[in-house]
């Protein structure tokens, strides 16, 4: 999957940068220096604005010393910047109310109808925060598993609302690596009529090659993402990384 990148991609994406983490007000001396998410050249991908409290979020997470109550903690508020962030890209239209005072407003409302699809099992763990901001939200879910003898991704089950392709998918895995899982998830959303450019694809870390991977195979589907870090590893883990995302929240 690495082979995606050309060299000068891969030249610019070695090692994420660092800069002055802080309040504007202090001045550069009293700001420490703290590494940042990769910048990358797909306009799909949205990362998140890396703010003072998001790093220091990601770095809880990020320590193999946080205990399994904390890592869900701050795993569930940086799931609920990544929903937040992804509901300011569905299309609105206009909206006008009457306040209790009797004025008018003019505002917006959401238009059409969204729906949650998690990839089992760690996409499961982003669900609570999705529940917390949209009442109600349906929530479908789809099961992909590397086969042990091709070493590819197989779709192993799914269940979807049935209007899913009526709806705005925000589709939700914690970690992008090589992509595999994911893009096969698409390809079913896709195989049950939902438009690509209806789905948008919420994660906490990314590597440059998923990212690019996916904005080559679709480049109208939309990445949320917090941060994305410096690359793979020869075997294909995200590095820095977390570890583990599934095993960190659900078991260990």
């Amino acid at each position: 999957m690495a082979n995606h990148l050309n060299n000068n991609e891969r030249q610019g994406l070695q090692r994420a940068p660092s800069q002055l983490v802080g309040p504007d007000y202090k001045s550069s001396e009293e700001r420490p220096e703290a590494t940042v998410s990769t910048a990358i050249q797909q306009k799909n991908v949205v990362i998140l604005p890396q703010t003072p409290q998001l790093i220091a979020l990601l770095t809880m997470i990020r320590d193999k010393n946080t205990n399994r109550a904390d890592f869900i903690f701050y795993s569930n508020r940086i799931n609920r910047l990544l929903v937040e962030e992804a509901l300011n890209h569905l299309p609105v239209h206009p909206h006008t109310i009457t306040t209790p005072v009797g004025r008018t407003y003019a505002g917006v409302k959401f238009e059409g109808k969204i729906c949650g699809v998690s990839i089992m099992r760690a996409g499961e763990a982003m669900e609570q925060a999705l529940r917390e901001c949209c009442r109600s939200v349906r929530i479908g879910k789809i099961l992909i598993q590397r086969d042990e003898e091709t070493s590819k991704p197989r779709l192993f089950y799914d269940k979807l609302p049935e209007d899913v392709k009526d709806r705005w998918v925000l589709l939700l895995d914690p970690m992008l690596a090589t992509g595999g899982s994911a893009l096969m998830a698409v390809d079913v959303l896709r195989s049950k009529g939902v438009p690509e450019e209806r789905i948008l694809f919420l994660n906490l870390i990314a590597s440059p090659e998923g990212a690019a991977n996916f904005s080559k195979k679709y480049p109208r589907l939309r990445i949320v993402t917090a941060f994305v870090d410096e690359g793979l590893d020869e075997k294909n883990y995200i590095v820095p990384g977390l570890g583990d995302f599934g095993d960190r929240f659900y078991t260990l």
